[in-house]
């Protein structure tokens, strides 16, 4: 399934880069990075790009800091620990940025406050994002359940964490406990679409939703599940993993 959405996937991303060229041109040409400095069009582009992509690296840092330090732990400031772990990160790589950067160019470097204030930019950005993302989920009740679910008990009320092949048959691991059923796994991965997941070894699949954390063990990679258990991440897949950040 994967493997053929690839080069769906590689269209957006292709269509994105485009875009992102673009309005960094654009920004570029119309926008001094400050006010009280003019720099010439070359160096206003090269530190938009370094803006985007320190803000892109050093969010995915914190993201996974935050994964790792409160993997088991669900708490109410969540988001507001990645937005200031985000700020406290990104200010001070900026400002070294800045610093050689306009070194380069003769330039006096901007004060701390200056660079700050791109801090702030981003960090209200992050809280529009997320606010964004953590909607309640009744506005999605209308997102169809995996056709998986029909072959669960009728009294089944929970969440699907992951699958795991066994010759052939296929056990749906769940938050009520495991149902094994008879099907192949590839047919089994594809029933439970819509939901998100990813393939981590040739006989697991789990829920994206489900993965609480990261562990290693005996320098393997395992993932850890909203319901404590251990799945193990064959090198064939972990690049997909880290390509989607969720390792």
């Amino acid at each position: 399934m994967f493997t053929k959405l690839r080069p769906v996937f590689a269209e957006i991303v292709g269509y994105r880069l485009i875009a992102g060229l673009v309005f960094l041109l654009l920004l570029s040409f119309v926008f001094q990075p400050f006010q009280a400095i003019e720099v010439t069009f070359p160096w206003r582009l090269a530190f938009w790009i370094g803006v985007m992509a320190l803000a892109l690296g050093v969010t995915c840092v914190a993201r996974r800091l935050l994964r790792r330090l409160f993997a088991e732990t669900e708490f109410s400031g969540r988001d507001l620990v990645l937005i200031s772990l985000v700020f406290v990160l990104f200010v001070p790589s900026l400002w070294l940025m800045v610093w050689l950067l306009f070194s380069a160019n003769g330039l006096p470097c901007p004060d701390m406050l200056s660079v700050t204030s791109y801090g702030a930019l981003l960090s209200v950005g992050l809280i529009l994002v997320r606010r964004e993302a953590s909607k309640p989920q009744s506005e999605y009740a209308e997102i169809p359940l995996p056709r998986m679910y029909k072959r669960l008990p009728g009294s089944f009320q929970g969440r699907v964490y992951r699958l795991t092949v066994q010759d052939h048959y296929v056990d749906v691991v769940t938050s009520e406990g495991t149902f094994t059923i008879r099907s192949r796994f590839t047919d089994a991965i594809e029933e439970m679409e819509p939901l998100p997941g990813h393939c981590t070894h040739r006989s697991h699949w789990v829920v994206d939703d489900a993965i609480a954390g990261v562990e290693r063990k005996g320098g393997k990679t395992m993932l850890r599940l909203k319901n404590e258990e251990l799945v193990p991440v064959s090198r064939k897949y972990r690049p997909f993993l880290e390509e989607d950040g969720l390792i």
